[in-house]
């Protein structure tokens, strides 16, 4: 079932991602005159089309993509059999180039505003809930990983690249700790306060799958949610609103704690010491075979919820939005500096469907994937490739400038060319996902 969900929230995203992004092709050509020949979500073969007009509209059997075709352009389809005949008034050739230009950047635009409308809409919805940092007050827990950089369980993150920081969210920043240069951390550890560099290329090994299970989170006191049917707490008689103290007679005051101790006992019985409703239980648990007892944890450090204006959400999701360009852009950067292994942190609709949205249908995460995708497809998209958006804006510009517009013969090479290197990309990110779910 998790895999069906995961598949149906990757289709609805790029559906409407890609359906919007195409429609801003054609209400750009339609506005210049230019003739729209066909208008598809997905790629061939054809599923389904209507006729309206002189656009045929459809939808295609392979859902990762789409298309608009326009008389007289020189496409993806590769189609040159305009090209032996008089340029028509109609035809995207005929027009003049800043008009072009717009209509190469029309999809580009539309999944900006796309993406700023989705950021802003949440935004505003559910404002932000944080961890204030004051409110960590017991410090972190620091795993393998955080401790390979000199972190240890029980530091208070103070400061990141020598800011105070106000949440917790902070000190986990992809953009200013993880893309950046020359970060680090200043922790208060027994009443000091000790820098921690963080390497350059340490974030290739948060994006290794085998690697970054955990990283650091805020010590965090817990009670029992809710509890799974059928599953050893149920069948012990623990309930919601316990308070579980000790397991086998380690104390658990902390969730990290009580998972160690569960953990190191697979497939046996624990001894559970709970306090319920102010009096103290002893309850006998199983463990299965994965080291766990099936509860649900409610955390007990107080969160702060922070709503926004619409004003303010404009703002704040604005920001957000283009934030995810901004990554885009530090990514590629690791990944040119050798800082990033390509093969770990690209990934296809696969990596895509289980990384980003999740086994679970939940609308906000689905709406707020959808949103960073948009502005991920915009920056895609406008990267200066033949075949791409921006690799025709690229010829357009040139054009524009030098007043000399190149022959269809270099139109249609470069064509060409841009399709190899984007189907050899789409082969190496699809063969990279089932290299890293196998492996």
């Amino acid at each position: 079932m998790e895999v069906l969900v995961m598949a149906g929230q990757l289709l609805l995203g790029l559906s409407i991602l890609v359906g919007l992004h195409e429609l801003g092709h054609l209400l750009a050509a339609k506005a210049f005159g230019m003739r729209v020949e066909q208008y598809f979500i997905g790629f061939p073969p054809k599923v389904w089309s209507i006729k309206r007009g002189e656009t045929e509209y459809g939808v295609g059997a392979i859902p990762l993509g789409g298309f608009v075709k326009i008389s007289g352009m020189i496409d993806e389809s590769l189609d040159t059999s305009h090209t032996h005949t008089e340029p028509q008034p109609y035809e995207f050739r005929a027009k003049p180039a800043w008009q072009r230009l717009i209509v190469m950047l029309g999809g580009i635009i539309v999944n900006v505003i796309v993406g700023i409308l989705i950021f802003v809409v949440l935004s505003y919805k559910n404002g932000h809930t944080y961890l204030a940092a004051k409110d960590a007050k017991y410090g972190i827990v620091a795993y393998d990983l955080a401790k390979s950089i000199g972190l240890q369980t029980g530091d208070k993150i103070v400061k990141v690249n020598g800011k105070p920081i106000n949440n917790f969210e902070e000190a986990l920043d992809v953009s200013n700790v993880f893309l950046g240069t020359n970060s680090s951390y200043t922790v208060e550890r027994n009443g000091q306060l000790i820098d921690i560099d963080i390497p350059d290329d340490f974030v290739d090994k948060l994006v290794d799958k085998k690697k970054a299970l955990q990283f650091i989170e805020p010590i965090q006191p817990f009670k029992v949610g809710t509890i799974a049917s059928g599953m050893p707490a149920s069948k012990a008689g623990l309930k919601e609103g316990d308070f579980i103290t000790a397991v086998n007679g380690q104390p658990t005051q902390f969730y990290h704690q009580f998972q160690q101790v569960i953990k190191a006992n697979p497939g046996k019985m624990v001894t559970l010491s709970v306090q319920r409703n102010g009096q103290p239980l002893t309850l006998k648990s199983g463990v299965t075979p994965e080291g766990l007892i099936g509860i649900g944890v409610e955390p007990l450090l107080p969160l702060t919820k922070e709503e926004y204006t619409f004003g303010e959400a404009l703002s704040v999701g604005t920001e957000r939005a283009f934030q995810v360009v901004f990554d885009n852009i530090k990514g590629f950067g690791k990944i040119f500096r050798g800082e990033v292994s390509a093969s770990k942190a690209l990934s296809g609709p696969i990596g895509i469907a289980q990384n980003l949205f999740g086994g679970i249908w939940d609308w906000n995460r689905f709406w707020a994937v959808t949103g960073l995708l948009s502005m991920a497809l915009a920056f895609m998209n406008a990267l200066p490739i033949p075949a791409l958006d921006g690799g025709h804006a690229t010829i357009l510009s040139y054009e524009i400038i030098s007043g000399r517009k190149p022959s269809d013969r270099f139109l249609e090479a470069a064509q060409r060319v841009g399709m190899v290197i984007l189907l050899s990309l789409m082969a190496f990110a699809i063969f990279n996902d089932v290299f890293k779910a196998v492996f």
